[in-house]
């Protein structure tokens, strides 16, 4: 397994910060965010100093109903190859629904959203991301992801879930043990559970990052600093197994570079202080080099500051847990307990590394924008439910859910149309629920749902915002609040760029008193804007004002 050490997300807004941070040992780049032909200067100039970049994907949606996007796929593997990449990540999450499988309108959400743990859904991540390993040129890892709402119905637990899905693709994990305090908080789950039941020798890296708690739900903003709750489960994790690495997430409230030394000290403290357990039957993956599970005692996993480089906690030779056999034709490339991640190249000593997960969205031109059909009505289920009624959602009765016999575990390429058009139904009515404004469908809990809802329409205005800047300026403290409304029953459209501007045709149909700059704004970036209703409307009325 590559050893990465300490690292930071790279993000635009800290990116001079980051090249002059001690002791970081590597960054992550959201994949979305750079393009294969133009790697960003700081990146570049980490680079030539030997730095690793991982790119981190936000937009596969694998989790999804669909197979991945082939144009997506190729995207990905090009800025993995561009930057030299040891692997590649993505997330367990659907991030889009509808279309030809389901009939129903294409709908995206603009966020990471829960899969839920059901067998079917699983049979489809599978092979979902069997097709992704093939297209890749490195290795996959997958990130487990913050949820405010369960599934109803649900058969595993997180960590049987996990563990299933490394079995079968071999692929690798990327653990967010802040994911794991916010599933904690907002569906009671165990994290210690999670990680007692996951292949912690399956581990690529691990993410860490703060949040906030409002009104009893736990936001994963990436925006604050580092609770103590999220330190004390990296702690358990590092007891378990030696994390080739981890990183630090920080996408928006960017504190002064002090700040971002003192968290990093902090992490790899709590890293490396940590009590390991005692593997209960050592073995040893063929094959695999050698950090380790070795006895009691402090986990030594990163090289002191200075000491020119980062070395395992273990050498060749040392007791691992074997973890479990991937089995099909992209195990030896990809699958657990393979020499090492393919194309992992050694680090340079001490110089700075620059990784960025978190940041879903980063600032910059607003992009182009396709022309797209009109969109069919939302998603809307037969029976809509009363207002206000609250169905709260009873736990899972994931206890009594042994693992599959092996015989009635299907390969991942056994998945019928029927089993994802099942999944895809029910992916696209929650996600219509949570943009669309239909009834949330029967047995999720109204209330977390409508929290989820308004937190994916606060996301869009504050990217909006970031892309459109001018329109704050132009609204004022009237940006939000009209922009809320404007989502409440405006699905995202096919980007943000569009977005924006169906946003400022629908406020030009009112009679604000921002309408002269508001027109402005429009006419200077309305050229290339595919015709629809909204917008012929629009340049009807003020076409020629």
């Amino acid at each position: 397994m590559t050893e990465l050490g300490m690292g930071i997300g790279w993000r635009p807004e800290i990116a001079d910060a980051v090249e002059e941070l001690s002791g970081v040992d590597w960054v992550e780049v959201v994949a979305e965010n750079v393009c294969a032909d133009h790697v960003p200067d700081s990146l570049a100039r980490l680079r030539a100093r030997g730095v690793t970049v991982v790119p981190h994907g936000v937009s596969l949606g694998l989790g999804g109903a669909d197979r991945p996007d082939p144009e997506r796929l190729a995207a990905l593997a090009a800025k993995a190859e561009a930057l030299g990449a040891p692997l590649v990540t993505e997330h367990i999450a659907f991030v889009r629904a509808g279309g030809p499988l389901t009939a129903t309108p294409r709908l995206e959400a603009g966020h990471l959203l829960p899969v839920p743990r059901t067998r079917e859904a699983l049979d489809v991540l599978c092979e979902n991301v069997r097709i992704a390993q093939e297209s890749l040129p490195v290795p996959l890892a997958l990130e487990n992801i913050a949820a405010l709402f369960s599934w109803p119905g649900e058969e595993l637990t997180e960590g049987r879930f996990l563990a299933e899905l490394v079995e079968r693709t071999g692929v690798r994990l990327l653990i967010d043990v802040a994911n794991l305090h916010t599933n904690h908080v907002n569906r009671g789950e165990d994290p210690a559970r999670a990680l007692s039941e996951l292949p912690v020798e399956a581990i690529a890296y691990v993410h860490v990052a703060g949040g906030l708690e409002r009104d009893g739900v736990w936001h994963d903003t990436h925006a604050h600093p580092v609770p103590r709750p999220v330190l004390d489960i990296l702690a358990d994790l590092a007891g378990r197994v030696a994390p080739p690495g981890v990183l630090l997430e920080r996408d928006d409230h960017f504190p002064p570079p002090a700040e971002l030394a003192a968290e990093l000290a902090t992490i790899r403290a709590t890293v490396t202080t940590a009590t390991r357990r005692p593997p209960a039957h050592p073995t040893t993956t063929p094959g695999a080099p050698g950090h380790a599970l070795a006895a009691d005692g402090p986990v030594d996993l990163f090289a002191a500051e200075g000491a020119g480089g980062v070395r395992s906690a273990g050498g060749v030779g040392d007791g691992v847990h074997a973890a479990p056999a991937a089995s099909g034709p992209l195990a030896g490339r990809h699958g657990v307990g393979g020499a090492a991640l393919r194309a992992g190249r050694a680090l340079v000593g001490g110089e700075p590394l620059h990784i960025g997960a978190g940041a879903r969205v980063s600032g910059g031109p607003m992009p182009a924008v396709r022309p797209s059909a009109p969109e069919p009505e939302p998603v809307r289920p037969a029976t809509p439910r009363p207002e206000g009624a609250l169905a709260v959602l009873a736990r899972p009765a994931t206890e009594a859910v042994p693992p599959a016999p092996a015989g009635d575990r299907r390969d991942a390429g056994d998945v019928t149309d029927s089993v994802r058009q099942r999944v895809g139904v029910a992916q696209a009515a929650v996600l219509s629920a949570l943009v669309a404004g239909t009834p949330v469908p029967e047995g999720f809990d109204v209330r977390r749902m409508r929290v989820q809802s308004r937190a994916l329409a606060a996301k869009r205005a504050s990217v909006v915002a970031r892309i459109a800047p001018e329109l704050p300026e132009i609204l004022g403290d009237g940006y939000r609040p009209a922009f809320l409304a404007y989502a409440k029953d405006r699905p995202l459209p096919g980007g943000y760029r569009r977005d924006a501007l169906d946003f400022v045709e629908r406020l030009l149909l009112e009679d604000r008193p921002e309408r002269r700059e508001l027109t402005r704004w429009w006419r200077e970036r309305a050229e290339s804007r595919p015709s629809g209703l909204v917008g012929r409307l629009a340049r009807r009325v003020f076409g020629g004002r």
